[in-house]
């Protein structure tokens, strides 16, 4: 028996630890598309890709439901995938190993990947169980969600037939979420001159780990640290103190996770060297105290190295730690319609130092008002031109606006609580999801989004709760077995 097959619903979870064996990092999704379109025929199923690598596979309407309207079940193939910087990984080629631990599935030292692998995965049980009475059904999974969206991008009308989707993307039960923040990547670069470190040099790795990171929509308003911003403080003071300089700084990986490690390389005259040591140790014990409560990991160390060469010219180091400690991060407004849900935020996500000479930083702004996710992203690129960057925006993704007078709301509202005996909580999510996009593909499109709780999403972190699974899953059976004829209302 395989590690997951045992639970509730056995189906998914069967399916969910097929598709932890087959890579999908995001942008290199060529396996997973395979195994979709081979499911498809196993299945005798109908199914076709179209050239941006999106797949749709069709179920027809059960006897007796032909007259139902059609239902859109979307999920995305891709994955985040985050590990710590001493996991020798492969995400090109090793599989994700699922395991069990108080009451949630869990990877073992990398991301698990339910975000979306367990939209996927119910897809997959639905399009093969016969035993469910729906209409028509056609499942989308959509490339690239997790690095640009240019799936949902590429979508043409007529892909599929649908007018009422429901979205299988979001990360808490007993959550419907009918609306999402749109989002625009603000990248700078810009290039260095390398000086000799000088006679006389000592080097030093800075290495700032153990962080939480997480999702910069869900999560970004729960104050943990950002280990860019804090290694870049740390830069900053003892270069003032002692004179430093820095051959080398990266800190995070991903334009939609906050970053969780930072790493530095230095050059300091020796005779700093034993002070370099113990302020560095005493910053520890400070950040330690400091991030308590939210980053209780947090480890900052320092070890002597072979002194570098070569070093970053003073101008350009001073313009770099100016420019990320002026580039805001976190939460910028906090919505006026909906309680607890941010409006608006940046996510400083990454610095990395690459070749030629160039260093590149990353960041993603969110937000439900357009005009504020522009400002914002303005915002970053004045505090990037400080460091005399090139900067570009992405083309960015829209919003989507809520609608509570949505049928599938009202079918799934219902659905809810004859289910569990209570009302679910109905909001919009700071996350971005492809919702957005598609509505603007299939104007007038009725949308919902719901799935089970995950914590931790792209971080090695990431857990799925295994009871709600189950709840998440007879939530969707119910609803498609529900969805009124094309002539009347429900």
């Amino acid at each position: 028996m395989s590690s997951l097959s045992h639970l509730n619903p056995a189906p998914i979870w069967i399916y969910f630890e097929e598709i932890c064996r087959i890579p999908r990092l995001s942008k290199n999704e060529g396996k997973i598309r395979k195994y979709l379109l081979d499911f498809a025929a196993k299945h005798q199923l109908e199914s076709k890709e179209d050239t941006a690598g999106n797949i749709l596979i069709t179920r027809p309407p059960s006897p007796g439901y032909e007259h139902r309207k059609s239902i859109v079940l979307q999920s995305h193939m891709d994955m985040v995938g985050e590990k710590n910087a001493d996991n020798p990984h492969n995400w090109l080629t090793d599989p994700i190993i699922p395991y069990i631990i108080d009451g949630y599935v869990a990877a073992r030292g990398t991301t698990l990947g339910a975000d979306d692998g367990i939209g996927i995965a119910s897809q997959l049980a639905i399009l093969t169980d016969l035993t469910i009475k729906t209409g028509k059904i056609e499942c989308l999974f959509t490339v690239d969600e997790e690095s640009g969206m240019t799936g949902a991008i590429a979508l043409k009308p007529g892909f599929f037939e649908g007018k009422t989707l429901i979205n299988l993307d979001s990360e808490d039960e007993g959550i419907l979420y009918i609306g999402c923040a749109g989002g625009i990547d603000t990248v700078g670069d810009f290039y260095y001159k390398s000086i000799p470190a000088g006679d006389g040099s000592i080097g030093f790795k800075i290495s700032l780990t153990g962080l939480r990171g997480g999702h910069s929509g869900d999560e970004i308003h729960k104050g943990y640290g950002n280990s860019v911003k804090i290694m870049n403080s740390i830069l900053a003071s003892i270069a003032g103190k002692f004179g430093i300089s820095v051959n080398s700084f990266n800190g995070g990986k991903l334009r939609n996770a906050m970053p969780r490690e930072a790493f530095a390389v230095i050059a300091a005259d020796r005779t700093h060297g034993n002070e370099i040591v113990k302020w560095i140790e005493e910053s520890g014990t400070r950040l330690a105290e400091e991030f308590a409560e939210t980053e209780k990991d947090l480890k900052l160390a320092i070890n002597e190295i072979p002194a570098p060469a070569t070093v970053m010219d003073r101008e350009n180091q001073e313009s770099l730690i100016r420019a990320l400690d002026c580039c805001p991060h976190g939460v910028i407004a906090w919505s006026e319609d909906m309680e607890d849900l941010v409006e608006t935020s940046t996510n400083l996500a990454s610095v990395s130092f690459e070749d030629n000479n160039r260093i590149r930083i990353v960041t993603t702004q969110r937000s439900s008002v357009e005009s504020s996710k522009h400002e914002v992203a303005g915002m970053v690129e004045k505090c990037l031109k400080l460091a005399n960057a090139r900067v570009l925006h992405s083309d960015g993704y829209p919003g989507w606006k809520p609608d509570l007078k949505s049928e599938i709301l009202r079918i799934t509202t219902e659905s809810y609580e004859k289910l569990f005996g209570k009302k679910p909580l109905v909001r919009a999510i700071h996350a971005g999801l492809e919702c957005g996009l598609i509505y603007e593909k299939f104007p007038g499109i009725d949308m919902i989004s719901i799935g089970p709780t995950i914590r931790g999403a792209h971080t090695p972190e990431e857990k799925i709760k295994i009871d709600t699974v189950e709840m998440f899953w007879n939530l969707l059976v119910d609803v498609t077995g529900r969805i009124p004829d094309v002539t009347r209302n429900n």
